[in-house]
């Protein structure tokens, strides 16, 4: 069965390379969720009137690969503690954010931060200031075409990614 996640984790070029290399993973786009303006350009989404962020559109075969294993890869991929920023890019569109799909994704969304949040503060880290919503209303506007798999069409792309560096527990085998 297919499911479709939606991840914020600043800059989204990088970030759809790393789940677009999950086994499980079908299919993955970049686009802009969150803001005001319909149909939003890159350039708009950039001065940050419009208050999208980058998001990334994960779809993915739950047989083969858990939401919950997204999570993980989402978690420390960048740094989910740094407000409206990651590394170098600044602005409300790198923000981090979980746009979830099912009232499911959303409990498991919240209880991985939660765990995760846990491992940060016995690190000495800050709180998690990643923002999780429901995606129902949540209008998904995909981004221009030479956005997509960009790091694909340019193996030396920039590909800003923060983290914390601090893994996610391990709580057993993962599907």
């Amino acid at each position: 069965m297919s499911s479709i996640a939606y991840f914020a984790t600043g800059c989204f070029w990088g970030a759809e390379r790393r789940f677009w290399q999950m086994d499980g993973v079908k299919e993955t786009s970049v686009g802009y969720m969150g803001g005001a303006r319909p149909n939003p350009s890159y350039e708009q989404v950039c001065t940050g009137v419009t208050g999208h962020a980058e998001m990334v559109a994960v779809t993915f075969d739950e047989s083969k690969v858990s939401y919950q294993r997204l999570l993980e890869e989402f978690w420390t991929m960048h740094d989910p503690t740094s407000l409206n920023q990651q590394g170098g890019d600044i602005g409300t569109q790198y923000r981090s954010a979980i746009y979830t799909s099912t009232p499911e994704q959303y409990v498991t969304a919240v209880n991985s931060r939660n765990v995760y949040q846990n491992v940060l503060t016995s690190a000495g880290l800050d709180e998690i200031v990643t923002e999780i919503k429901s995606a129902d209303g949540v209008p998904y506007y995909l981004a221009e075409e030479y956005h997509q798999k960009y790091l694909q069409k340019n193996p030396n792309g920039y590909d800003c990614h923060s983290s914390t560096g601090i893994a996610y527990p391990s709580a057993g085998i993962h599907a």
